[in-house]
């Protein structure tokens, strides 16, 4: 292209309007401390010590990706060389300000050491903080990415990081702190960044709409600062992905651009977990799999999910640790209930490998998904230790709801005894029937739940529990605990001081109720108790 022509482009582009399209997180990256959002705990710090001029010589900025580590570093670079600060804040008016915001000033230098990790770029900084800034108060190394340098990188940096000249100040960053050597850290004031909370992204988002002039709605931002995942920098760029394509961004628009789930047809599926809707199960995976949601993304939303229907079953409180909206809650809140604890527990584990595997696997996800909610409809399909668990505990269930020693009655006979007996009991009692109903109720005794998990905790740490395993019972009789084994060996070796202990402590734990040893009685089974077995054979 030719002088001329290039020059005619440029005038045109001015004309219109035109140029290059700048992205929406670079435009309103934060110029001040006051404008980083969800990070009081370290602006606060760095403002005050920026205006009370008490710099330290190196920083270490960690914490997840998208938080504002590297905007903080460049906005302290700012901070600290500003000829007139305010309340901490650059001016970002004043001669320094500018040269660093528009990169032309030599005297502050970012360094990416994914791509500069090796020993001759840290010797190359080494010989060069000797030599004093050529505008600024101090030269800033701001170095990102840090945990990727060499170990000989880092001991080069080492001596450097430790007593470095007046006018030298380092900012580190990096997402994976474990990676880095003590002998790094110890040398660095360190800020711990966190990730951002969903209220304080969507409010970023509905002000940066705003000012753009994207018509999105509140419910609509609040999807995109969930899936970002706490960080700022992804949920803008979401937004600047959603407003692309043009029109008003409701919140199912967005699910739609950016391929997630709702929330609803998740709780559908879950439904239809509980239900064993298979024909249910295996449209939504179809509908999914020629979508352009991608499976393990589907799948991380079904696992996120059911971690909240635990919280909520597990937790006094759960819109602590749970971010959904109060309406969201409460409509959580009856299918958590469907789901027995045992069962919950298991299929968040079977969930959890199913990701694993789908991670590893490409072509297969779609039938990984489909094995997989069969196993969570039919826990007999597998093996696994809590999917037993969840078996026994629905057979406990069943148990806890009749009386010991009853005789099983089907619901229409029991509603037409129960009626019988609000009758004038016109009829007369056989000696045989008044033998079960002085039975029933004299029998205060109500199965112990769970007792197969009591009895797996406690063979762990005392190997003598093990005769528990072979057929042995447990029931609550008022203030007692009465466990029926099947031989006295079993109760000698139980009756030790040591092993009643732990056993009173794990039942206390799950019943609520301080259980003392000496509560814990132990039976021999006698030919009464096959009834019990009888019961089981019939349920299963």
């Amino acid at each position: 292209m030719g002088e001329s022509a290039f020059f005619a482009l440029a005038l045109f582009c001015n004309e219109r309007g035109g140029g290059l399209y700048q992205a929406l997180y670079r435009k309103w990256r934060p110029v001040s401390f006051d404008d980083v959002c969800g990070q009081n705990h370290i602006t606060d710090i760095l403002r005050y010590e920026t205006a009370e001029n008490r710099i330290s010589h190196a920083y270490l900025f960690c914490g997840p990706r998208g938080t504002g580590k590297t905007t903080c570093a460049k906005i302290l670079a700012k901070a600290i060389n500003c000829h007139s600060p305010i309340n901490g804040n650059p001016c970002g008016e004043c001669e320094a300000c500018r040269s660093i915001d528009s990169e032309s000033t030599t005297d502050v230098l970012e360094m990416d050491a994914a791509s500069n990790n090796g020993v001759d770029a840290v010797r190359a900084i080494r010989d060069e903080v000797n030599y004093t800034p050529s505008g600024l108060k101090y030269r800033v190394y701001i170095v990102d990415e840090v945990h990727m340098l060499s170990i000989s990188a880092f001991n080069a940096l080492l001596k450097t990081l430790e007593e470095p000249p007046a006018h030298v100040v380092f900012i580190l960053a990096t997402t994976e702190l474990q990676k880095l050597p003590a002998t790094i850290i110890s040398r660095c004031q360190r800020f711990d960044f966190r990730r951002i909370s969903t209220s304080v992204i969507s409010d970023r988002l509905l002000h940066i709409a705003s000012a753009e002039n994207i018509d999105i709605n509140a419910e609509a931002a609040r999807v995109i600062a969930r899936h970002a995942n706490g960080g700022m920098r992804d949920a803008i760029s979401l937004l600047d992905l959603c407003s692309s394509s043009g029109g008003k961004l409701d919140a199912a628009r967005v699910e739609e651009l950016l391929g997630i789930s709702s929330s609803e047809s998740i709780r559908m599926l879950s439904k239809a977990v509980l239900n064993k809707d298979y024909s249910y199960i295996f449209s939504a995976i179809h509908n999914v799999s020629i979508s352009s949601v991608d499976i393990a993304v589907f799948w991380q939303d079904i696992l996120s999910f059911y971690r909240d229907m635990l919280v909520v079953k597990t937790t006094a409180n759960p819109i602590e640790y749970i971010d959904c909206t109060t309406e969201e809650l409460e409509s959580l809140r009856p299918i958590a209930e469907e789901y027995p604890y045992e069962r919950l527990l298991y299929h968040i584990r079977i969930l959890d490998d199913a990701l694993a595997q789908m991670q590893r696997s490409g072509s297969t996800k779609r039938i990984i998904a489909e094995l997989t909610f069969i196993r969570m409809c039919d826990p007999s399909l597998s093996d696994d230790f809590s999917a037993i668990l969840t078996r026994v505990s629905a057979l406990e269930e069943k148990v806890g709801l009749l009386a010991i020693g009853a005789p099983v009655i089907s619901a229409p006979a029991a509603k037409a005894e129960d009626e019988a007996s609000t009758s004038k009991q016109e009829k007369v009692s056989t000696p045989e029937t008044k033998n079960v109903e002085a039975k029933a109720t004299s029998s205060s005794r109500k199965p112990i739940p769970y007792w197969l998990e009591i009895v797996e905790n406690l063979s762990k740490e005392h190997r003598s529990a093990m005769g528990l395993r072979n057929g042995s019972r447990a029931y609550k009789e008022n203030d007692r605990i009465i466990i029926k084994v099947s031989n006295s060996f079993t109760i000698k070796l139980m009756s030790e001081g040591t092993i009643k202990s732990a056993l009173a402590a794990i039942i206390s734990s799950k019943e609520g109720i301080a259980y003392s040893p000496d509560s814990i009685c132990f039976e021999l089974s006698t030919e009464n108790d096959t009834d019990d077995n009888d019961l089981f054979d019939t349920l299963i």
